[in-house]
């Protein structure tokens, strides 16, 4: 840990706390700080501070859900601006919170932490929801169930209407159970929006950045044998390879059934002549 650069080492210290202890917002400014390194996180918490502040200031901690749910979406969506990113949604600045800040655009996932964040702020118990393919929020308190999405500017939907996002998305293949709108836990939602980050990154070929957040993904889920897999085959492409030939026998040594193993077992023999090549 000592030898980590200072922002993965504060990353790794949140997200070893006990998940309630987690600052999901300060999380995701941290892990976007190894991107842009002068980023100032006080300063981004301080805009969410003041536009809660605002909202507090107009309706007060004791207001009713729906009012305070209506006045969150006409500061942020109607005199802020902030809208999701339809024009280019696999930009990978759509996943960093300070970029969300400065562009008032984003994905669901990442609108939906800046919705999570000032609602907290306000005493409003609002928790993401991993909903297949479209991250939304939900309202859970006085007996009733609010489900909100944030990525088109706060709609407040309906179970047909998530049926329909489901229908859209997926067509026909997938009904909509109750478990998809359950709420997700921090570590969750950091999770999620560092695989969105790690598939654009493949997609784009840019191999050290995919690295760089499979090793984020690793601190939040250290026995995942899929990342140390995809680590592994990653560190192969980038011809380091004794560290693929540790990752992949991992692999094979903890995930013995997986459908896989015969592909990956077939690297072995490879990354050992060419790691005994090396030294």
């Amino acid at each position: 840990m000592k030898n980590q650069p200072e922002a993965r080492r504060l990353f790794d210290e949140m997200v070893s706390r006990k998940d309630e202890e987690v600052e999901l917002a300060k999380a995701a400014l941290l892990f976007a700080k190894e991107e842009y390194p002068d980023l100032d996180i006080d300063e981004y918490l301080s805009k969410l501070d003041l536009m809660a502040g605002e909202i507090n200031v107009r309706v007060g901690h004791s207001a009713a859900p729906h009012s305070m749910i209506s006045e969150m979406n006409r500061c942020l969506f109607v005199e802020e601006g902030f809208r999701g990113n339809q024009d280019d949604y696999y930009d990978p600045k759509n996943s960093f919170l300070n970029d969300v800040l400065d562009r008032k655009i984003g994905i669901p996932i990442s609108l939906s932490v800046l919705y999570i964040e000032i609602a907290n702020r306000l005493g409003l118990p609002i928790t993401g929801v991993g909903f297949p393919g479209h991250f939304i929020v939900k309202y859970s308190g006085l007996g009733e169930e609010i489900l909100i999405d944030p990525f088109n500017k706060g709609r407040v939907l309906t179970k047909k209407e998530c049926d329909e996002i489901l229908n859209r998305i997926y067509g026909r293949n997938i009904q909509l159970q109750s478990e998809f709108l359950e709420p997700v836990t921090k570590k969750q939602i950091l999770t999620r929006m560092l695989h969105n980050l790690k598939s654009i990154y493949l997609s784009s070929k840019n191999s050290l950045k995919a690295l760089s957040v499979v090793d984020k993904l690793l601190l939040i889920n250290p026995g995942d044998m899929n990342e140390i897999k995809d680590r592994g085959m990653l560190y192969y492409g980038l011809e380091c390879f004794a560290q693929a030939l540790a990752d992949l026998e991992t692999y094979l040594r903890n995930a013995p059934k997986a459908k896989d193993v015969d592909v990956i077992r077939n690297y072995i023999p490879l990354l050992k002549g060419l790691t005994a090549r090396i030294n």
